[in-house]
């Protein structure tokens, strides 16, 4: 447990960004992860995807990227090599025609079961550090900054329909008040009525 005496002080340097914190905390948190896993056992990622696919079998690549907050590509070829090695295996969405879903072999069931209880322990050794009154809480941060991460796609999507939509309309705007500038153009005079001639009298003489 991690005594008053030992806190970091707050300071507006790099004890102060929430940045920098979270890096150093993430970094202990992979550090005891490795330990208990053992060098044999499985990787973080590893293990978050073969757990997600444990509660749900048939995952699409888009599926996992929700689930496990792994990015698209980082993922992609984490589930190329672990269907490689035997921990899952890959068949068509029945979903989506175009899309490969992934399910637990034998094997990868085998080797979460394994791991639930080092994880398990990992989880323990970090939550120690922290005084029992604190734990809850700790967590329940942690739970709402993940959700933020989990919604941040959708928000920045809504961001930039709202952005191409604002940008539209100044253009509409922009374009009305161009016409509205415009000095309006007098109608031409029209040209005054040449004067008729008058006609030449014919004399006629007597017979």
């Amino acid at each position: 447990m991690v005594k008053s005496g030992n806190k970091a002080k707050r300071s507006a340097g790099l004890g102060g960004s929430p940045s920098h914190l979270m890096h150093r905390v993430l970094q202990l948190a992979l550090d005891i992860y490795s330990e208990e896993a053992g060098a044999d056992g499985l990787t973080q990622r590893q293990f978050a995807v073969l757990e997600a696919v444990s509660h749900k079998a048939g995952l699409t690549q888009t599926d996992l990227v929700r689930a496990t907050g792994i990015d698209r590509s980082t993922l992609a070829d984490l589930v190329s090599r672990m269907t490689t090695k035997g921990l899952l295996d890959r068949e068509k969405s029945i979903i989506d025609a175009r899309a490969k879903a992934v399910r637990l072999s034998a094997a990868g069931q085998a080797a979460l079961d394994a791991a639930r209880p080092r994880v398990e322990a990992a989880d323990k050794r970090i939550m120690a550090l922290l005084p029992k009154g604190k734990r809850d809480g700790f967590l329940d941060l942690l739970a709402e900054l993940a959700g933020e991460a989990d919604a941040a796609p959708a928000k920045a999507k809504a961001e930039a329909r709202a952005a191409k939509k604002a940008a539209r309309e100044a253009k509409k705007l922009e374009k009305l008040a161009k016409k509205a500038d415009k000095p309006v153009k007098a109608p031409k005079a029209e040209k005054p009525a040449k004067a008729k001639k008058p006609a030449k009298l014919k004399l006629v003489e007597p017979a």
